[in-house]
């Protein structure tokens, strides 16, 4: 294949979803970076085809995250970024509100959940009691719920978009279907052996930058391992691996609903807090259609069909809020797999970090970013611009 070309960067981004595009989009507006060489290697044919194309689409309120943790944090503050954004740049969205039902004996934690949410700076929650729902939404079947109204829906893809057409007005570069193979330590930074395939060429596309941000999704881990690993030949002294989490892949399927939509919020049970998931909830897009999901199943790899059996499932579980579900209308949608970080009897948290500590402070690596990592998408980059302000 020959010998492959090596190009100096400032800055190699390596993952092209939406936490990677709102990191090259803050950095890209800093005057810091206004002459610096900003590149995304996406291993993709396009931008967010993996974990960012295949959630809810849901801006979150910020309710459910325990408090003082990044999640509660960031999904508050990324909440109002995100909102301030979609009207700047006409990026289709809506704030539709949420219901969280609580049926029969489930009221005390319901009031649990609307403590946490004051506690994490929510303070616009409203109990509705069970004659106000049916007022407010017939076909919802609940004792009780709290509405939500700062949370919404967005065109994650229109978002995408726009965060990548504005980055590469400031002159970053998006280089889609570029495999990292290696990473190598210098002394000035690192150098990234890649693999650039577009389907009909195989070449191989070497690059040296002095500040590299892990934004890569599911694979995260194994790119940071990568560098660890070259730690450990350096100096068999250290044993930096031991400093990486552990994870596990959450794998949640989406059904649609052919029938007619009759709800005008979105509709959420309680959380599955044994699962670290929200529950099989009822999301309407910005066409006005129904779908419900996720659900939570544990997987120990990437697999994003869906299992149509799993509709009785889905059904049962809707039924509960939504009584008059025709079971038959209930068709496969799409899967997304979640990140979760192993904790100990805690939910999994955003960890962003650099890794000074490891003698690296120009590696900064972003782990386990699911739920609500959309909505804090902005609030994110803003943490990894500020964490680069301290080492460079």
């Amino acid at each position: 294949m020959g010998t492959a070309k090596v190009d100096q960067f400032d800055i190699v981004i390596v993952g092209g979803g939406v936490i990677g595009l709102a990191v090259a989009y803050q950095l890209s507006r800093n005057p810091a970076y206004a002459n610096k060489n900003i590149v995304i290697l996406e291993r993709e044919k396009n931008f967010g085809m993996q974990t960012s194309s295949r959630n809810s689409e849901v801006i979150h309120a910020g309710i459910y995250y325990a408090t003082e943790s990044l999640k509660a944090e960031l999904c508050l503050k990324g909440r109002e970024l995100l909102y301030d954004y979609c009207l700047r740049f006409e990026i289709p969205h809506a704030r539709i509100g949420k219901l969280i039902v609580a049926q029969s004996g489930q009221e005390s934690t319901l009031e649990a959940l609307e403590k946490k949410a004051i506690e994490n700076g929510v303070n616009n929650l409203t109990t509705i009691d069970h004659a106000l729902l049916k007022r407010i939404e017939p076909a919802l079947a609940a004792s009780s719920a709290l509405f939500s109204p700062s949370t919404g829906i967005v065109d994650s893809h229109s978002y995408m978009q726009s965060l990548l057409t504005n980055a590469e007005q400031q002159g970053v570069i998006f280089s889609r279907s570029t495999s990292v193979e290696s990473i190598k330590l210098e002394d000035q930074g690192f150098r990234l052996s890649t693999i650039i395939d577009d389907g009909r060429l195989r070449q191989p596309y070497a690059l040296r930058t002095k500040i590299l941000i892990n934004c890569a999704g599911l694979g995260a881990l194994n790119l940071a391992a990568m560098v660890f690993d070259e730690l450990e030949i350096a100096d068999s002294r250290l044993q930096w691996s031991h400093a990486l989490p552990e994870q596990l892949f959450s794998k949640g399927s989406y059904f649609d609903y052919t029938g007619r939509n009759p709800f005008t919020h979105l509709i959420y049970p309680l959380p599955d807090s044994e699962k670290d998931a929200l529950g099989i909830h009822a999301t309407i897009d910005l066409s006005g259609a129904l779908r419900f999901g996720p659900d939570a199943e544990w997987y120990e790899h990437i697999d994003y069909s869906v299992d149509p059996t799993k509709a009785v499932v889905f059904a049962r579980s809707v039924q509960q809020y939504f009584p008059t579900l025709d079971p038959f209308k209930l068709k496969p949608g799409y899967a997304g797999i979640r990140t979760k970080l192993k904790t100990e009897g805690t939910p999994s948290d955003f960890v962003i970090r650099n890794e000074d500590e490891a003698g690296l402070p120009h590696l900064i690596n972003l782990f386990g970013i699911d739920s609500p990592g959309l909505t804090s998408s902005l609030a994110i980059a803003g943490r990894v611009e500020s964490l680069l302000a301290e080492t460079t």
